[in-house]
């Protein structure tokens, strides 16, 4: 049997674990099949040559699908080690542990087919699903703020995907009125991807507009700060360094196909698109004083960065690959030590939180680096993806661009310093009793850390050239 196959395997798993028999366990079993999951994406990624269809066609091996396999697995792979974690010293937690097992690991086969899929339809079927799965676990029993945050993440996800949706059936129309055949493959859409006429046009845009909510982009931004502070920190590293890239992938998937036939369309939506999320989450950085709704504004933030590298396209597409994936493992470090910084103060205030590297050295550590990396301080790989980006804006003579991003990057960099530095070297404010962090309970981050810092400083020949294969499939040709 095809390896690949087995990145769908969660999904015929998820019912034994989650069943009310199997709770104790629920946890090692989950972090059990991530390390497995994680091993199947490496094997896929590495062992696998050119591109395979498979599934009837549905399914790519092709160096995209390889490359966010790896990236999706082994940030849930960190996720899973949190939970089992959680479970293991809160015997309290066992129970909503096995609830989160079962959803996650249904929305990683999802999520795996999202990165696999050759079937543009099918991807947003599978983005879906993740919506629905996930949609539950932000609701946290007592807390009717979880409640409306999750009906406004459901109704804004559901709206985007919707938009996306009417922008995938014009850009379908559009082959039709050009007399041909009417399909969603990937591959036959790359051989013949039609004539660029006002459907086509309206498709595209439409598609990048939904994806671009999705993503938690402006103008359909609010629903994110709301959602990520509200639901557990597990829930929330699974959205916003998980499903954040598949909404990624689906949108990459839009452009390696139709990106030829409108480069001016698409690098002005999505300048626009960055620009303006770059603006308010800058803004919202300044004003907050939740940690918690900090990094949710930096994700925005670093998806209007992402924005600008696609518009851009050409020399600065690898640095944009370096980049995003660099935020995928940023963002589930941040969040999910976010998660232990708050059970151990019982508050987001950055204000009460102080002395964190003497407090939690591990939780300290890991905010510290994570906010270096956030920032794209060297080595990490958004430094060098952020700089390859800039390069990128100034080669295209985007000078208003380069200049606008600068002063936004300078103000984000001093507010968060501003915010975060004092709750990681101050004093401590109160003391907490807590258990001593052990290596064990840090491992999962200290995996992605380890992946983190490797991409500034050293990747390996197979990796660098799956990056830059990726990288040239951004130009619009697959």
């Amino acid at each position: 049997m095809n390896p690949v196959y087995l990145s769908l395997a969660p999904a015929i798993l998820a019912t034994g674990v989650g069943a009310r028999a199997a709770r104790t366990s629920a946890a090692s079993a989950l972090f059990g099949i991530a390390i497995v999951q994680a091993g199947v994406a490496i094997t896929v990624a590495f062992a696998t040559f050119g591109t395979t269809r498979l599934l009837g066609g549905y399914l790519t091996t092709d160096p995209t699908a390889r490359l966010f396999l790896v990236v999706l697995d082994l940030v849930f792979l960190g996720i899973a080690g949190y939970a089992w974690n959680r479970a293991r010293t809160s015997p309290a937690h066992r129970d909503r542990v096995a609830t989160f097992a079962r959803n996650s690991l249904v929305f990683m086969a999802a999520a795996n087919y999202v990165a696999l899929s050759n079937h543009l339809l099918a991807s947003w079927i599978a983005l879906e699903t993740t919506t629905l799965l996930a949609a539950p676990l932000i609701i946290r029993e007592g807390h009717p703020s979880s409640l409306r945050a999750s009906f406004r993440y459901f109704l804004f996800s559901s709206v985007g995907l919707g938009i996306a949706f009417l922008g995938l059936l014009c850009l379908a129309h559009s082959r039709e009125l050009a007399g041909l055949s009417s399909t969603f493959f990937l591959d036959e859409l790359a051989a013949s991807p039609g004539v660029v006429d006002k459907w086509h046009r309206i498709g595209l845009a439409l598609v990048i507009l939904g994806y671009g909510t999705k993503l938690g982009l402006a103008p359909m931004y609010s629903w994110l700060p709301e959602t990520y502070d509200e639901a557990p920190p597990a829930v929330t590293a699974l959205l916003a360094a998980v499903q954040f890239n598949c909404a990624l992938v689906a949108l990459l998937r839009v452009l390696q196909v139709y990106r030829a036939g409108s480069r001016e369309l698409v690098a002005t939506e999505l300048l626009i698109i960055g620009l303006a999320s770059m603006a308010v989450s800058t803004a919202s950085i300044i004003a907050t004083r939740n940690f918690v709704r900090l990094i949710a504004y930096a994700s925005i933030n670093h998806g209007g960065v992402i924005a600008i590298g696609l518009a851009i396209g050409g020399t600065a597409s690898y640095g944009l690959l370096l980049y995003m994936v660099s935020n995928a493992f940023i963002k589930a470090i941040l969040f999910l030590t976010a998660g232990k910084i708050e059970a151990h103060y019982g508050t987001k205030d950055t204000r009460e939180i102080a002395g964190l590297i003497k407090d939690l050295p591990f939780s300290g550590l890991f905010l510290m680096v994570g906010t270096f990396a956030l920032l794209g301080f060297p080595p990490f790989g958004s430094f060098l993806g952020e700089l390859l980006i800039l390069a990128g804006l100034v080669q295209a003579k985007q000078i208003v661009v380069f200049v606008t991003f600068c002063l936004f990057i300078a103000m984000t960099f001093v507010a968060t310093g501003r915010t975060v530095f004092p709750m990681i070297w101050g004093e401590p404010k109160r003391k907490v009793e807590w258990p001593r962090q052990t290596v064990v309970a840090a491992a999962p981050k200290l995996v992605l850390l380890a992946a983190l810092v490797a991409m500034g400083i050293y990747m390996p020949p197979a990796v660098n050239d799956l990056f830059r294969t990726v990288a040239a499939s951004l130009q619009g040709t697959r």
